[in-house]
């Protein structure tokens, strides 16, 4: 018991010190454009970790993931899905918003994906959902998966590392706004997420 308290606090005080050195971030431009940098939040101790693109306006304004319209999607798709938003740890790749809702940039992704590598080296997730194109190629690229058709048509696929995470990736719940007629595949490809969970249970 002591020992899993001890890890417990290792990896509180690990996040903090990654949160402090994102939240004063000056690697790359994007600093200039931020109200907020966005630390991921969640079940710190959570299998599941989920990797969001990057932030919007809401989300740079109230210092928090997820809460504009893509957030109010995600928690339907989640809760169809039968998961609690608060059982998984979620991040993004982008810590700081895209102007004008841009595609974020080759150097952008190097400077943040440091800090994305280092929250999955201290969350230690089996499961890791990268959500949209940027994430999902990525995440797929980082564990060396490769990709012989359109990463578009992987959304829902599993994937399975070396180290043995699975990987899934799904489309952003931005998607469904663009395209409501997705609804009913984005509703069944997030239900996989319980069904992996439950076989991580099993383990």
């Amino acid at each position: 018991m002591f020992g899993t308290n001890q890890r417990e606090m290792s990896r509180i005080e690990e996040i903090d010190k990654l949160n402090r050195e994102i939240k004063r971030c000056k690697r790359c431009r994007l600093f200039e454009t931020r109200t907020n940098a966005i630390v991921g939040e969640g079940d710190i101790n959570s299998k599941i970790m989920i990797v969001a693109q990057a932030p919007g306006e809401n989300e740079d304004r109230e210092d928090r993931m997820f809460i504009g319209p893509a957030g109010k999607v995600l928690d339907e798709l989640l809760d169809f899905a039968g998961v609690n938003r608060d059982d998984v740890y979620m991040t993004n790749l982008i810590k700081c918003k895209l102007p004008k809702y841009r595609k974020p940039k080759r150097d952008e992704i190097k400077s943040c994906s440091l800090y994305l590598n280092r929250e999955i080296d201290i969350i230690k997730p089996d499961v890791i959902i990268p959500l949209g194109y940027f994430a999902s190629s990525y995440i797929l690229h980082k564990y060396s998966i490769e990709i012989s058709k359109d990463l578009r048509c992987v959304y829902g696929n599993i994937f399975f590392t070396k180290s043995a995470k699975i990987i899934l990736p799904l489309r952003h719940p931005a998607a469904l706004l663009y395209n409501p007629e997705l609804r009913d595949v984005m509703t069944e490809n997030y239900r996989k997420i319980m069904l992996v969970a439950e076989g991580l249970k099993g383990d």
